[in-house]
C-alpha cells in the first residue's frame, strides 16, 4: 500500500506543479480532495515533496475554497512533524543507519567536549524511547548547546528569518536547529580568523544572512537552506554575491559589462594633448579620441587617456563644445600668420 500511496501523490503533485505554473487552477480543488482522502505520513511527506507543490498553488489561486482546503492541509501534515512517535520503525531504523557522528567544529575546544560529554550523561540517563524526531531532508550533527546571550539571540533571529513564508512547514525543517548550526558555524569562521567571539564582525555576518533569508525576493536562498541543499557551513560563508536573489544578479552583470563597455576605450591612433587635466595624477599628458556615441546631429563623445597613470575617463559634448569655444577665442587673439589649427 505505501508504493501505491506514493505513486498517487506524485501523479497528485505533478498535475498541481503544472497547474501552479501555467497560473491556471481549474481542477486543484478535486486533487485537494483526493490528497485529503489518502493517509499521509511523514514518510510520504518527505519523499514526495507535496507539501510544496500544495503550498504553491494555495499562494497563486484566488478561489478561496482551494486556499482554505490547502490551508487545512498543511496544518495537519505539520501535526505529523510536531509528533515524535510518527513514522514507521524501519524508516527510523534507515535513518540512524545512515546518519553517522560527525564532529562539530567548535566540539575540538575542551569547553565544547565538556558540554558534549555533559550531553551525553544526561541523554543516558533519559529513557530509551525518546528520539529526537529529525524533520529534516538532509540531516546535519546538532550544534552544540550554549549559554551566551548573544549567541541565543543570534540563534532565535536566524530561525526567525527561516520561517518567513511557509515554505519550512511544507518541507518539514526544523528552523531553530537551523539557525543553531548556521551560527555556530559563523562563529568557527570568526575563531578561525583569531577574532573575538561575538564582535562586530561576527555581528555583521550574522546580520547579511539573515537579512538575505528574509527577503521576499529572493525565496530560492530560503528554500535552497531549508531543503538541504545549501549545508549551514555553506550558508556561513556565501558572499552577499552569493546571496543574491537571480534579478540582483542579473543586475549586476548588467552594470558591470556597461562598466566594462565605458572603459574599453582604444589608445591606438589617438591624438597628443595638453588641454585636458587628469583628476587623479593632475598630468596634462594625455590622449583623446572621439566617437559619435549618439545620433548624427549629436556632437562626438570624446574619450581621454591619462598617458601618465593609465586613468580613462570621457567628456560630456557639453564640455567640449565649451573646450572648443575657449580655444578658438584664444587663436583669434593670435596673428594669422601663426593660427594654428581651429579644434
Amino acid at each position: 500500500m505505501g508504493k501505491k500511496e506514493e505513486e498517487e501523490i506524485i501523479r497528485i503533485a505533478k498535475k498541481i506543479d503544472k497547474m501552479a505554473q501555467k497560473k491556471n487552477g481549474a481542477g486543484a480543488l478535486d486533487l485537494l480532495k483526493e490528497l485529503r482522502s489518502v493517509p499521509m505520513t511523514l514518510e510520504l511527506l518527505q519523499s514526495t515533496r507535496i507539501g510544496m507543490s500544495v503550498n504553491a498553488i494555495r499562494k497563486q489561486s484566488t478561489d478561496e475554497e482551494v486556499t482554505s482546503l490547502a490551508k487545512s492541509l498543511i496544518k495537519s501534515w505539520k501535526k505529523l512533524l510536531d509528533e515524535p512517535g510518527t513514522g514507521d520503525k524501519s524508516s527510523e531504523e534507515k535513518r540512524k543507519e545512515q546518519t553517522t557522528p560527525v564532529v562539530s567544529p567548535s566540539q575540538g575546544s575542551p569547553e565544547a567536549k565538556e558540554e558534549s560529554s555533559s550531553s551525553s550523561n544526561s541523554s543516558s540517563k533519559s529513557e530509551p524511547s525518546e528520539v529526537a524526531p529529525n524533520t529534516l531532508i538532509n540531516t546535519f550533527p546538532r550544534a552544540p548547546s550554549t549559554s551566551d546571550s548573544i549567541r541565543l539571540k543570534c540563534r532565535e533571529m536566524l530561525a526567525s528569518a527561516l520561517q518567513t513564508g511557509d515554505d519550512y512547514i511544507a518541507i518539514g525543517a526544523d528552523c531553530e536547529e537551523l539557525g543553531a548550526q548556521i551560527e555556530e558555524y559563523i562563529l568557527y569562521i570568526e575563531l578561525f580568523r583569531k577574532f573575538k567571539n561575538t564582535d562586530m564582525k561576527y555581528k555583521n555576518r550574522v546580520r547579511s544572512r539573515i537579512s538575505n533569508l528574509k527577503d521576499m525576493k529572493n525565496p530560492n536562498l530560503r528554500r535552497t537552506v531549508l531543503c538541504g541543499s545549501v549545508t549551514p557551513e555553506r550558508m556561513a560563508k556565501m558572499t552577499a554575491e552569493e546571496m543574491a536573489s537571480d534579478e540582483l544578479k542579473e543586475m549586476r552583470k548588467n552594470l558591470t559589462k556597461e562598466a566594462v563597455r565605458d572603459h574599453q576605450m582604444a589608445t591606438t591612433g589617438g591624438t597628443q594633448t595638453d588641454l585636458f587635466t587628469c583628476g587623479k595624477c593632475k598630468g596634462k599628458s594625455c590622449t583623446y579620441t572621439q566617437v559619435q556615441t549618439r545620433s548624427a546631429d549629436e556632437p562626438m563623445t570624446t574619450f581621454v587617456f591619462c598617458n601618465q597613470c593609465g586613468n580613462r575617463w570621457k567628456v560630456c559634448p557639453l564640455v567640449q563644445v565649451l573646450l572648443n569655444q575657449s580655444w578658438n577665442a584664444l587663436v583669434c587673439r593670435l596673428p594669422s600668420s601663426i593660427q594654428p589649427f581651429k579644434l
